[in-house]
């Protein structure tokens, strides 16, 4: 199957939460040193992935329509985003993210375009999502994707507008 594989999880292995986290290697990094600017950089990364993982684990996987896709490419874990099931086919995307090396090969697009063939065969849904008007490549990524730009960063979990966001949305129905 041309080596691309979709992954999806709701609830994560010790080894496959370490997977996970090598592709969030990057931003975990930057993360610890603005959260632990006087700890040591490995230390701070392990912090931060520690509370990332207790986060999955206590939060988000407790809830029954929220899940981890996750793009293997070769058997290797590539690209991944977290999706929030909110009912009536509505999904919230977010930490869309694609391991450092793997970087500008397309992957966040393959993986956006296999999430939503997925959902697809679910039925009729809206996928929405937020990303920094001074994120480029995220932009550029979700527009080759199929989304459009919708208005400000509406964040539908939070309940709350973000003028620095852009609101992204993805819409399929079905035909008849």
């Amino acid at each position: 199957m041309n080596g691309f594989e979709l992954i999806e999880r709701s609830s994560l292995s010790p080894d496959d939460g370490w997977k996970l986290m090598r592709i969030y290697e990057a931003g975990n990094r930057e993360t610890a040193e603005e959260l632990y600017p006087d700890m040591d950089a490995d230390e701070g990364l392990k912090k931060v992935e520690r509370d990332f993982l207790d986060y999955l684990d206590s939060d988000f996987f407790s809830e029954s329509e929220n899940y981890y896709q996750i793009l293997s490419y070769k058997g290797e874990w590539v690209s991944a985003v977290r999706l929030y099931g909110l009912g009536g086919g509505l999904y919230y995307l977010e930490a869309l993210e694609t391991k450092g090396e793997a970087r500008q090969h397309g992957f966040a697009v393959k993986l956006l375009d296999m999430v939503t063939e997925k959902l697809k065969k679910r039925g009729p849904f809206r996928l929405c999502d937020c990303v920094h008007k001074e994120n480029v490549p995220s932009i550029e990524t979700h527009l080759k994707a199929g989304f459009h730009i919708a208005g400000d960063g509406y964040d539908c979990l939070r309940n709350e507008t973000k003028d620095w966001e852009y609101g992204f949305e993805y819409e399929w129905k079905e035909m008849k």
